[in-house]
């Protein structure tokens, strides 16, 4: 399969390019926003390019797949993962490979749905991908552009097919772009047309890491902004953050934080508002570090996520 071909099957992208020797890039962000990012955090820049959420998807007949793979950039290890049929059927950790490889699977026979889950906190280009079969492109529903930081891009379960994200999306099957960033913030200048891409709905999950702020001007400025740049009739929906009990004597100001939020995102009749503090259970047993939910933790917030979804009619 050539690079052209396998472009079909790749989602999460908004952009790619093909480097000198062969292999594909994909890129969930423009230029001009990575070059925001380079000017002003060497930590955001690398992350603005993870394989986050990127995923090679469809329906074949094939009974052997393999790709070429190339890590180009590694933050916390999780996992290459392949989903045979709605079930995960190989969990492949980056922590056990070469930086550069092959990754061969083998598949059972008929026509079946597969999904290859690309590490979520490294940047992993592809080239030469390999099929024994026929193969179509799946279905999707809505575009969704989904907005956040580190637990948004997937930190927390290391494990790619089980960040809340990736959760949601298998029961919601959105056609989704993930530009959730570690450490990222409500920071507007993020915020940039994007030529060509126009999505159906928008996620904004951002908040947790900047709680202490005396103001809420930069929460103001960022609805403001996505208001601006994609106008006040697309449907908007805006998580709260989540529970963390990593600073005990700041639950008061992280909750009438979120008190905040909600009430400047809700104040615009297109945005819908989901409680992040209803969605995970507020103990350690469902956090890595009473910050980034786990895999539990992931599996109960993209479930109940996708429950409120349903339940407001987003």
């Amino acid at each position: 399969m050539t690079n052209e071909e396998l472009k079909q099957f790749y989602f999460g992208a908004y952009s790619f390019e093909e480097d000198c020797r062969g292999y594909l890039i994909a890129y969930q962000y423009t230029r001009a926003q990575m070059d925001y990012f380079e000017e002003v955090s060497e930590f955001w820049y690398d992350r603005c390019k993870a394989s986050s959420a990127k995923t090679i998807e469809m329906i074949t007949d094939a009974t052997q797949i393999s790709v070429e793979y190339d890590i180009e950039w590694e933050g916390s290890q999780d996992t290459f993962e392949l989903m045979v049929d709605g079930l995960i059927t190989q969990i492949t950790y980056v922590k056990d490979l070469e930086m550069e490889g092959t990754l061969s699977w083998t598949l059972p026979e008929g026509f079946k749905s597969v999904v290859l889950y690309l590490p979520a906190d490294e940047t992993v280009y592809l080239r030469n991908f390999q099929i024994n079969g026929t193969a179509r492109r799946p279905e999707k529903k809505e575009k969704v552009l989904w907005l956040g930081d580190s637990i948004t891009q997937g930190f927390g379960p290391l494990r790619s097919a089980q960040t809340y994200v990736s959760v949601a999306n298998r029961l919601l099957n959105y056609d989704i772009i993930n530009q959730g960033i570690g450490g990222y913030v409500y920071d507007k200048n993020s915020l940039m047309k994007m030529e060509g891409y126009y999505p159906d709905k928008l996620i904004v999950a951002l908040g947790t890491n900047q709680y202490g702020d005396p103001t809420m001007t930069a929460v103001e400025e960022y609805y403001e902004t996505l208001m601006g740049i994609y106008g006040k009739e697309i449907p908007v929906l805006c998580i709260s953050p989540l529970w963390r009990g990593d600073n005990p004597d700041g639950v008061a100001t992280l909750t009438r934080y979120c008190e905040n939020i909600r009430k400047i995102a809700g104040s615009y009749p297109n945005v819908k508002i989901v409680d992040g503090f209803g969605l995970v259970p507020h103990l350690s047993e469902y956090f890595l570090d009473d910050l980034h939910p786990n895999c539990l933790g992931c599996e109960i917030y993209g479930r109940n996520l996708v429950e409120e979804i349903r339940r407001i009619g987003f």
